[in-house]
């Protein structure tokens, strides 16, 4: 059984402290090895799913625009492979002042996995800058309950 600190409070999944840095530094870390050689765009992500495991990963780009891969779409797959299926927490970091929120297609990929009141943490080489829930960031979305 998996215990870690997750609470509801208006309709908004907190995580412990614990792990919101936790995830936090990781995404930091694997920041650094994303393959950024055009955009020179560094991004790191890092997932917290149903099983207590952590899965990272970052963006990796190709001459061929197209076929990159974001950060959060390497930690899910990475999460996938490991056999986790829910997001319980994700943080995505990239550098500079501005916030680094997940695209719109990672939006959509984060809400396949993850329930509308997830917590995303987002920040940067320094700091945590700011917590969304899914839902703040992809209002009114279309996720898999749709198709049932």
């Amino acid at each position: 059984m998996l215990l870690v600190s997750l609470t509801l409070k208006n309709n908004f999944m907190s995580v412990s402290d614990l792990i919101k840095n936790k995830l936090y530094d990781k995404a930091k870390t694997v920041m650094e090895k994303a393959y950024a050689p055009y955009s020179k765009f560094k991004v790191g992500a890092a997932i917290f799913d149903e099983n207590g495991k952590y899965h990272v990963g970052c963006n990796i780009e190709n001459s061929a625009y197209p076929i990159g891969n974001c950060a959060e779409a390497s930690a899910i797959s990475a999460m996938i492979a490991s056999n986790g299926n829910k997001i319980i927490a994700i943080s995505v970091t990239g550098y500079g002042n501005l916030l680094c929120t997940p695209c719109g297609g990672c939006r959509q990929r984060i809400r396949e996995f993850a329930s509308l009141n997830v917590p995303i943490i987002v920040g940067n080489e320094k700091e945590i800058k700011k917590i969304f829930t899914l839902e703040e960031l992809l209002p009114y979305s279309f996720g898999p309950e749709n198709l049932v």
